[in-house]
């Protein structure tokens, strides 16, 4: 007899009740296992014990906010954090990738858009893993089921949303993808011409490989193209 497909399970992190049930009642009947936090603190636990394959996190939260709630989580929380919020502040929203959010919707949430966003996010590491999930050059080494990179060896930190952009660049590596590319595979919607995400993860990448990034070698910026990756210049 086969073995039952295992649901993938979403953690729902939000203080509203009535709209955290309605976001819930909606991903179950969408073939998704669904739990339930009201606040920040237990939102955390509920991610050390349980491990989602999804959180879903409110930014304004009781006890600890969305930020906290990511900023202690990541180092630790490997798979996607899409955070929602009702601030039309793109500080905000910086913020939170820079914390480590893998991705971020509006309020009032649109249900299509909302499951669109999920199912993407939840995506990109199965598309990653499906034709092997090794990548070496030089000294750098990408390994995306553990979605860890090292360098001479070294472990270098990177959050699951910095790692994605850094794969899909090293897959074409030697090739530019303009921002358009690269936010249409990581967040599946069109560039508008404002959206400062992929900036902000290629900013905190080359920082963290050492990058200089006013003369960067190895993620290059392409002026009116987008980004390339030197696949010479990790030796």
């Amino acid at each position: 007899m086969s073995k039952e497909k295992q649901l993938q399970h979403i953690l729902v992190v939000e203080d509203d009740t009535s709209l955290a049930d309605w976001i819930c009642d909606y991903l179950t009947q969408n073939g998704f296992e669904v739990s339930q936090a009201n606040r920040g603190d237990t939102a955390i636990e509920l991610v050390q014990s349980d491990k989602p394959d999804l959180l879903l996190l409110d930014l304004m939260l009781p006890i600890q906010n969305g930020f906290q709630v990511c900023k202690e989580i990541r180092p630790v929380y490997k798979n996607p954090i899409l955070m929602m919020t009702a601030s039309s502040e793109e500080a905000d929203e910086v913020l939170g990738l820079e914390l480590g959010a893998d991705d971020y919707i509006n309020k009032p949430v649109k249900p299509r858009i909302l499951l669109a966003r999920i199912k993407a996010l939840l995506r990109r590491l199965d598309d990653s893993t499906a034709s092997g999930h090794i990548l070496t050059f030089g000294t750098l080494k990408l390994d995306a089921r553990s979605k860890n990179v090292f360098i001479d060896g070294k472990t270098i930190a990177l959050s699951s949303n910095e790692f994605e952009v850094l794969w899909l660049l090293a897959l074409e590596a030697g090739n530019v993808i303009s921002r358009e590319g690269l936010l249409n595979q990581l967040r599946g919607i069109e560039y508008d011409g404002f959206d400062r995400s992929i900036d902000v993860r290629i900013s905190r990448i080359r920082k963290k490989l050492q990058d200089d990034s006013s003369e960067p070698r190895k993620i290059k910026t392409i002026r009116g193209k987008g980004y390339l990756f030197a696949a010479d210049a990790w030796d």
